[in-house]
Parts: structure tokens; sequence; C-alpha cells
């Protein structure tokens, strides 16, 4: 990073830490800057803030991957990559939990980042079979949730229309085992309601536009997307930056990927289709509503439930008296209330089972200690002329999640100073935290009262909602209604809006939530027993254009984003840390004391440094194992200074390589001389080897002379080591003796004799009292064979091991019976033999003749021995 410091001027810092000014210009300036030149990407410390550039750039390629692999943060250029790179490289050495933080508005492209952090981490982690597949279904889970969840709208063709939080699991070895999907804050009211310009949620378009014909007569649907009243009341049903057609191929593969057998996809877009026909339902009559019957059939059958009790329920409202059950029939706008009601909620549950399903199909049930990185990919911050009551749970999340940046951004950096041993000086920001305990404090908060609004007897309205807010916090400065306000800003309130005034702005409400804050409330706990790292996304401009920057515009999200305000912590002391061994390693050339080599320890070397290029005391500070610098100008001048330095040392180095180019080849000349008069004494030599050996080999049967002897010493040495090699391992080895040369025959033979003593005395010392004891007193196995007379032995081996072999087969035999007193344990049998080994029991011997001899257990479990065949 220290390296682009010079091409500030051109193409902007890397580091908004290093800017000379932390002021909203300057962010500004710097980030335009980077984007003209297509950097989409600048660092503050370790968060990476991204610009959309609304075009492709050939930066996310498999070479790319490659070269930030294992690569130090601040080694390269800005990168997603970096940041996924050095969270799983941490996790692994420090074996941690970490999570990756991705917000900004809708189409600032939050998604797109999350998918390169999945297939970086695709690339990059070990492979198998097994890793494959578990990755292949984190990486397709994708276009099933951005069918069921995702939309277009007026910002992005393709907006993330839910909060997605996903654990990667990662074994010791730093493999991707499995993975986790919690889902918050579905924009269920998308399921019946679209603004002008916008569209439901994908599937339902690519179901009616790509679903085969069969599928579509099964589920009562026409392949026309203008008969749904859900899917065009934005207008805009048909849009040419999306195929719909390709997308649901595409939905359908993934969904075998991860699992989903035919019964259960089927089901599923069941259930989809009756949504569909649940917002064709229409009522006719105004002092009570009726249905057309023929989509209540269809509705019924594909939801599973009886079609009296699906009308029932949408047009009578049912009241429990004592035992009596009564039905009030509703009006036409409460059955149209109810219907939207239940399509919501049909759609909201069908969402989280089918999380709950892909998290079944990623899941690693091996009980071993994981790692994890969760992402986390969530709306950000964002203001409409009619902010809903979803948008107040949004923005309340985007608090939320907001405190969590500056907790852990100020507790990382203290950590810091105090592991280095520098002093902390207190930062100054907005605390959020009044915000927060606004919505979510209990029985004052805005949700508690909602809470208990919606549970008094009674008609509760958004009014009487509206009025108990303003009796319980009416005083509060973060809070103001229409009655409350004064005059000036009455002018801008309705009568049923309530306006909040966030960290990022204020924003007017138009009026249920402890469902909630639940889930928000244990996503924080997740997060915050996790290492984090953050990515801001920013849009470039609202109509998606390449090369645009509106300044005016990234302004806003900026401050919503809270970037300034984490710039302002980084910078709090010092703008600048490296370790030492860093610091050292790239400016030594500028002390002559530190250059070439500093031989004592690193921090040493760099105190030397500084005080050699003149900083001041209160300008740097020596931590533990870092160097802290105050100021980024002090860092550009060290850099200025160093590229200098480095320009005069390769002209150095130049004229350097000039004369030692031309002692180089005075050396070389002078060498060569050298090797060619020793290759010259070496062929002579040959020569002359090579001529006394033949001469040997010529009179190598006569007498020994000079010429001679040294020829048959190298044949007597040569002869010893090649038998040393191969001598025989048994005594019945009788064939291997390595045949000698004719002036080693006599000598061969006193060898061989030797040895085979030597190996029978051996195998003799070898054998205890036991096995002695053993070979008399055990059934003994004699197998006669017409080519030899040998004796083999049961007791040693389960085919047999010979024991001796002799020439009178039968007086010994004779002999070792009496001595064993067994005289009747011996039957000779022409063709085979039998042998009582114990009363009752028999073993079998069979004989035959073959090409060679060998004994070994035939399939009918005898011993068959086989013997050269006699002409």
């Amino acid at each position: 990073m220290e390296g682009a410091l010079t091409a500030r001027d051109r193409v902007g810092i890397q580091d908004f830490v290093l800017l000379d000014e932390t002021t909203e210009a300057a962010f500004l300036t710097n980030l335009k800057k980077r984007f003209s030149k297509d950097l989409i990407y600048t660092y503050v410390g370790t968060l990476i803030v991204s610009v959309n550039p609304y075009k492709e750039l050939d930066i996310y390629n498999k070479k790319q991957m490659d070269t930030y692999m294992g690569v130090n943060f601040f080694e390269l250029p800005p990168h997603i990559y970096a940041l996924a790179d050095n969270a799983y490289h941490t996790m692994l050495t420090e074996f941690n939990n970490h999570f990756i933080l991705i917000s900004g508005e809708s189409g600032a492209g939050k998604t797109e980042a999350s998918k390169k952090i999945l297939q970086y981490y695709a690339v990059s982690c070990p492979s198998t079979t097994l890793l494959n597949t578990v990755r292949d279904k984190m990486l397709m889970s994708n276009p099933v949730l951005e069918a069921f969840g995702n939309a277009k709208t007026l910002k992005n063709d393709n907006s993330s229309r839910f909060g997605k939080y996903m654990d990667i699991q990662f074994n010791s070895e730093g493999d991707a085992v499995g993975g986790h999907i919690l889902n918050y804050l579905l924009e269920q009211s998308r399921v019946v309601h679209q603004n002008h310009g916008e569209r439901n949620f994908h599937i339902f378009y690519q179901l009616v536009e790509g679903g085969a014909d069969d599928l579509l007569h099964q589920l009562g649907l026409e392949r026309d997307v203008q008969h749904y009243n859900y899917l065009t009341q934005g207008e805009c049903a048909i849009v040419s930056s999306i195929n719909d057609r390709n997308d649901w191929k595409t939905v359908k593969n993934a969904l075998q990927v991860i699992n989903f057998d035919e019964i259960n996809t089927n089901h599923l877009f069941g259930i989809v289709a009756s949504v569909l026909h649940l917002g064709n339902i229409q009522f006719d009559s105004d002092s009570k509503a009726s249905i057309y019957t023929h989509l209540m059939l269809f509705s019924s059958q594909l939801l599973g439930v009886d079609a009296q009790s699906l009308q029932e329920g949408l047009t009578f409202r049912k009241i429990e008296a004592k035992k009596d059950q009564v039905l009030t029939p509703f009006t036409i706008d409460h059955a149209i209330y109810t219907r939207d009601a239940l399509a919501k909620a049909i759609y909201g549950q069908t969402f989280t089972w089918l999380v709950n399903r892909i998290n079944e199909s990623m899941e690693n049930k091996d009980p071993s200690r994981k790692t994890v990185i969760g992402l986390l990919d969530i709306y950000g911050f964002e203001v409409f002329y009619v902010n809903s009551f979803e948008q107040f749970c949004i923005n309340y999340c985007n608090e939320k999640l907001q405190q969590l940046f500056i907790q852990l951004t100020l507790k990382a950096e203290q950590d810091e100073y105090e592991a280095e041993n520098i002093e902390w000086e207190p930062v100054q920001f907005f605390n959020n935290k009044i915000i927060c305990d606004l919505v979510e404090e209990k029985h004052r908060g805005i949700i508690s009262i909602l809470d208990e609004e919606c549970l008094r007897p009674g008609d509760a309205t958004d009014l009487t909602f509206l009025e108990r807010l303003e009796d319980k916090m009416g005083n509060h400065p973060h809070f103001v209604t229409h009655k409350l306000a004064d005059k000036m800003t009455r002018k801008t309130l309705e009568r049923g809006d309530f306006r909040l005034l966030h960290y990022a702005g204020e924003v007017t409400y138009c009026v249920v939530a402890t469902q909630f804050k639940s889930s928000l409330l244990k996503l924080t706990e997740i997060l915050m027993a996790k290492e984090a790292w953050y990515i801001r996304c920013l849009k470039s401009n609202e109509s998606k254009q390449p090369g645009q920057f509106d300044e005016a515009l990234i302004r806003h999200q900026v401050k919503y984003l809270g970037l300034m305000e984490h710039l302002r912590v980084r910078r709090a002391g010092f703008a600048y840390r490296r370790k030492f061994d860093v610091f050292l390693k790239r400016y030594k050339p500028l002390c002559p004391a530190t250059w070439p080599h500093w031989r004592g320890e690193p921090a040493d070397g760099v105190e030397v440094l500084v005080q050699h290029l003149g900083y001041l005391p209160h300008e740097y500070k020596m931590g533990r194992t870092k160097i802290f610098i105050r100021h980024p100008r002090t860092l550009y001048a060290t850099e200025d200074a160093y590229e200098k330095c480095k320009h005069e040392l390769g002209e150095i180095q130049s004229k350097g390589r000039i004369q030692k180019t031309e002692r180089t080849t005075k050396i070389e000349t002078c060498w060569r001389g050298v090797q060619a008069r020793k290759e010259k004494e070496k062929r002579a030599w040959a020569v002359k080897v090579i001529k006394k050996f033949i001469k040997g080999y010529m009179t190598r049967g006569q007498a020994k002379t000079t010429d001679n002897s040294e020829y048959l010493a190298f044949v007597r040495q040569s002869y010893l080591n090649r038998l040393k090699e191969k001598l025989p391992k048994t005594v019945l080895d009788k064939t291997t003796w390595l045949t000698p040369p004719v002036v080693l025959q006599e000598t061969s033979e006193i060898l061989r004799k030797l040895h085979y003593r030597l190996m029978v005395r051996k195998y003799v010392r070898g054998i205890t009292p036991q096995k002695k004891a053993t070979v008399v007193n055990s059934i003994i196995q004699l197998i006669y064979t017409e080519t030899s007379s040998q004796i083999f032995s049961t007791s040693f081996l389960p085919m047999g091991d010979l024991v001796m072999q002799c020439d009178h087969l039968f007086e010994f035999l004779t002999k070792l019976s009496v001595i064993a007193k067994k005289q009747n344990v011996i039957q000779v049998v022409k063709g085979s033999i039998k042998i009582e080994i114990q009363a009752g029991k028999e073993s079998a011997v069979d004989f035959t003749t073959g090409q060679e001899p060998m004994v070994y257990k035939a399939k009918n479990g005898h011993l068959m021995v086989v013997s050269y065949k006699t002409a």
C-alpha cells in the first residue's frame, strides 16, 4: 500500500485513514478520483468501501484470486478478495469465528459482493468430492433465495427484499464442510402490492413464463402474467433486463443440487400458484363478501385444505360466545384485507420453510468443532417518500448494526492500543444508543407501546397508537409528531406521521414487531461473538449508468453508512501503524546505519531510522511490535524520500552492473581456461585406464602378470560385491547361488558351503526347547515324492516346513516313528496319504506331477505336492 502513495495525486489514496484531512469533502474527492480510474475499492483501515460501477470489470477472474491468496491485507491494492482471504487465514491461525457485514442501499451491490466472497472461498479452499458438493449447495442456494426473496424495484432490478445471514462452516484443515442460513424481515407486503415501476418476487414470473405446459395445467395457471392481479400492479411485469425463462431453468437446476426431490418441488410450486389464485379471488357484494368458486377450488386443492372452510375464513369473522360460534360476514374491504393477509402469511411461511430445507441440505453432522465465517447481507438505511412500518423495522435494524459497528470498531482500536502499550485518546462520535433505546426499551420504547396497543380492549387504530406514543415519549429529543412539532416543522408532517432523528438523518414514518426485535437481538448476540469485517456498498448514481459519479447521492450514502464516524475512530491518535520488521524492510535504504543490513532487533533499527529521518517525538510512538505514526504527511514525506532514494540506488546499481559485467567477463575467460585444462587431463587419464583394462581382459587366462593383475582384482571385487547382495536366504535355496567367473570357481564353492553351514547353524541355534519338544511330540506329516525324499512338518507352517532331506527315507521314518512311539501314524498309499492328526480327525496329502515342483493347499483342503514329470 505504501508504494501506491506516490501515485496519490493521480489515482487517490488507497486507504482513507491516510488522508491529510478527515473531512467529508476530502473523502468524496478521493473516492471520485479512484472511481474515475475504475478503482472501485478503497480501504478505511480494514473496512472496504465499494462503489458500484454498473459495468463489468476484469478483476474477478481466477488469476486475480490466485494473486490475493495468502497475501498480507495491505500488500496489494484494495480488493474484496483481500478481505475474504485475510478473514479466512485469520480464522485458521487463531481458530476463532468471523463475520463479514455487507451493507448499503438497494442497488449498491451487496448481493454481488456476497456472491464474490462465496465464489472466492469455492476456489481457494481445499477441494475434494465431498467438499465440492457442500460448496455447490452453498453457491446454488443463491439463485433459489434470489428467486423467492428478490424483486425488481425502482432502484434495482434484482433487489434483495430480505436480510440474509449465512454461516460458512470450516473444519480445522480449512475445508468448507457446511453452512447455515438465517433470514430476516422478508418484505411480505410485496406479495399483494407493488409500487408503480416495481414487480412482485421473481419466482411468480419465472413459474408463469418458464414452467412446462403440463405443470401450468396441473397448477391451473395460464402462460400470461397479465392475468394475475398480484403481478400487474406495478405495470412492469415484463422487463427487458430480466429473462424469466432462463432464470426458471437455473432455479430448477439449483433445487436439484440442494436435494429437493420432485414431490417437494411440486408442492413448493403448488403453493406459489395458490397465492396467484388467491390474488384473483373477487368479492361481489357490498353487504357481504361472496367468492367466485372456481378460483377457491384451485386454491384449496393446492393448499390441501377444505374449500368450504377456506371460503368461510375469507368471508366471515368467527366470534366465540361461550360454547357457541357466531359468523359475522365481512364487508368487501375486510374480505380483501383478509385475503391479502392470508397470501402474505402463506408466502412468508413458505420462504421460511424453504430456508430450513436449504439448511438441512447444507448441514454438517460431524460433531467435531468447527469455525465459521458469517456473511450478513441486509437492507441498508433507506428513506422514501412514504415510509411504512416495514421500513421502520429496516432502519431500526440499521441503527442496531451501526451501534454494533461503532462498538466493535472502538473495541478493536482500543485493544490494539492496549496491546502495543500506546495511550488511548478518547474519540468524539455520535452514540446512537439513544435512538435504539427509543425504539426497543422495555415498557417505554415504540415497539413495547405498539404491543400494548394491539392487546388492549377496544378498537386500536393507527391514531390511537400515535396518541400513546405522544403520551409516553413526548419529551424525547429524537421523537417528533404533528402535534408535538413547532410551527415550521408541523408543515412537513401529516397528522398520522411520526418522525425519528436517526444517526443518518430524519425519517418520517406512517402508522406487529416484538418478534422482529427478538430476532434482531439474537443476530446481535451472534455477531458480538465473532471478529468483524465490513464492506460498505455505494451506488454511484440512480440511473445505473457506468462512469457517472453522483456526488450528492454518494454524500448521502457516506453519511448514513457511518463512514465518516468509522474514519474518525480509525484516525484517533495515529493514522498509520506497521510491524517493526515490515517498516524497516521498506525504509532501511534511507539511513546509512540500517542499509543494507540491520544486524540488531527490528525495533532498535526502526528507532535509529526515524531519528535519522528527523521524526519529532509527538509524530510517532513505538509500541511493543509496531510503530505508530500520527499524521499521514509524515508518512508521505518518508515515502517520497524512499522513492527518490530508490531511484538513486537504481542508477548506482546500473553503473555497478556495467563494471561488474566487465570484471565478470575477465573472470569467466580465466575460469573457462582452467576448466579446459582439467578436462584435457581427465580425458588423457581415462584413455590410459581403458587401454590397461582391455589388455588385462585379453590376458586374463594367462599367468598373473603386471598387465592382467589389476583386471583380475577388479573381477574378484565385482563378483564378491554382487554375491553379497544376492546371497540365498534359506537352506532350501539351492539354485540362486551366483555363478562365479572361472578364476573364482574354487573360492565360490568354499564360500557356498560356509554360507549354508552358517544358515544351518543359525537355524538350529534359534530352535527353543519348547519348539524341540513340539517337533518330537506333535503329529508329524510326512510327504514322500518320487523325485526326492523330503520330510515336511505342519508344526511350523500351515503349508508345511521342510525339516530335512535324505536319501534313506524309509530307514529314517522307521527310526523316527520308534523314537516318537507313533509307529501306526504313517500310511503310504499311491496318489495320496492320510494322516490321523488326532482321534477321529485326519488330514490328507495328494501327489501329482507337473512342470515345476511346488507345495500348496488345494481347494478341497488337502495339501497338494507337485514334482517334476518323469519321462
